[in-house]
């Protein structure tokens, strides 16, 4: 009977987080991986709100416990998850359809058209998302008129 090798992590919590030699598209991947669990989440906890005005509980009335400040940063980062979660699931679909894929080539890592297609497209997406999340914390502040 051949003997399984079997290989300990180490690292933790650390080894996936961390990951040493990811690129930028690996963390944009587990950020959409973690805003989309996010919004799932407070999608879930929104009908449970909805729910109970529907039985005549409201929550959401002047100095009642929505009202309190930690539930509108809470709202402020639903739209900061939600902004980044909308423009990198565009630039997906832009990949996926084949518009930033590029001529087909010998594949040889690293890859060509993910470095001069894929990642501009990606940088271009994460400044786009930086000016709407900035432009929504400008709402936020109360700096507006």
């Amino acid at each position: 009977m051949a003997e399984i090798k079997r290989h300990d992590n180490r690292l933790g919590l650390w080894g996936w987080l961390g990951g040493g030699r990811w690129g930028l598209e690996r963390y944009a991947y587990i950020l959409h991986r973690v805003t989309g669990l996010g919004i799932l989440l407070y999608f879930l906890i929104h009908i449970f709100v909805t729910n109970l005005r529907f039985r005549g509980i409201y929550l959401w009335v002047e100095g009642s416990f929505f009202d309190k400040p930690i539930f509108k940063v809470g709202e402020y980062l639903v739209f900061v998850a939600f902004a980044y979660h909308a423009l990198n699931g565009i630039r997906l679909v832009l990949v996926e359809l084949g518009v930033a894929v590029g001529k087909p080539i010998e594949p040889v890592y690293p890859y060509k058209t993910s470095l001069t297609v894929q990642r501009p497209l990606l940088i271009v997406m994460m400044l786009l998302a930086a000016i709407v999340v900035a432009a929504g914390g400008y709402e936020f502040l109360g700096l507006t008129r």
